[in-house]
């Protein structure tokens, strides 16, 4: 099959390779799904899952992307709730070889069906941006209709989803970004917007919950915002700053079947819109990947047409 190494952290995408790979079989509990669609982030070349297992063994070289939609092939032995030929949706592994390839195994428990009314680019670029969305807002910050919300990034494939789900939960959100990213987060939801680089931030006043996606000196100007008993909700590892009356929360998305079912549901009847930025075929993605060109949204490769 043809799929997408990485060998050497430091050559980031640079040092990414179109190149052929056996097909992967599917262990106790797996399924090998055919590649329709796959998401990536590029940070994912800054994750030590990308290049080591869990016993912290080199694995290069190793497939990135983890968001991936298509139908299954294979089931691996002990594989409950899935069937050969079904579309689905999902989240793969971190520290095993990903999705930028034409076939990929993963654990069932990782995917979701993906309803027909529903593209496989579409199913490709909503696990990540919408699960952490989801487990941020939801499980961490265990937000309430009535609160506010400072989403950062707004207009970026996870704040997009922030400002959306916020928004539908009954919340008044307060969207980030740059000035070009003021109308995008307008129209994803957000009930007003704060320019970074020239509003200033201490003006929003108190807010229940922050969504953060930067870090630095932003995450503590942010943190220094939250209300009593409010939250500080980070995916940029721990948090270094702290609300004074309140609670910090860093994480790491995971893979849920019932967050991924709620999720697409609310795309198939209009209560969500993902953000799709790039899309490119999988002989173009390694160029797509190392252009210079600003990217907004989330990067999907499609894999089969």
């Amino acid at each position: 099959m043809k799929a997408i190494v990485v060998t050497d952290q430091a050559a980031g995408t640079a040092g990414m390779k179109l190149v052929e790979r056996p097909e992967p079989q599917a262990a106790i509990n797996d399924v090998v799904v055919q590649v329709y669609a796959a998401g990536f982030v590029n940070t994912e070349l800054e994750w030590p899952s990308t290049w080591a297992d869990r016993r912290d063994h080199d694995r290069t070289p190793s497939i990135p992307g983890h968001e991936v939609a298509g139908v299954v092939t294979a089931l691996g032995y002990g594989t409950t709730g899935l069937s050969v030929g079904q579309r689905v949706f999902g989240l793969a592994d971190w520290h095993r070889d990903g999705t930028l390839a034409e076939y990929v195994a993963m654990e069932a428990r990782n995917l979701a069906p993906l309803p027909g009314d529903v593209d496989f680019t579409v199913g490709a670029s909503l696990p990540i941006s919408g699960l952490t969305a989801w487990q941020g807002l939801f499980q961490h910050g265990r937000l309430q209709a009535g609160q506010s919300v400072l989403a950062h990034g707004a207009a970026g494939a996870v704040g997009s989803m922030v400002a959306q789900l916020a928004r539908e939960a009954g919340a008044y959100v307060i969207g980030t970004g740059r000035a070009a990213d003021r109308q995008k987060a307008l129209d994803f939801g957000a009930n007003e917007f704060v320019d970074l680089e020239t509003d200033a931030l201490e003006d929003v006043g108190g807010v229940d919950l922050v969504f953060d996606v930067i870090g630095g000196d932003i995450q503590k100007r942010s943190a220094a915002l939250i209300r009593a008993g409010g939250m500080l909700v980070t995916v940029v590892g721990p948090a270094e700053s702290r609300p004074t009356d309140g609670l910090a929360v860093d994480f790491v998305v995971e893979s849920d079947r019932a967050q991924l079912s709620e999720i697409v549901q609310r795309v198939r009847d209009g209560r969500l819109r993902t953000n799709i930025g790039k899309v490119s075929a999988l002989d173009d993605a390694v160029a797509t990947f190392n252009s210079t060109e600003r990217r907004a949204g989330k990067a999907v490769i499609r894999v089969r047409p």
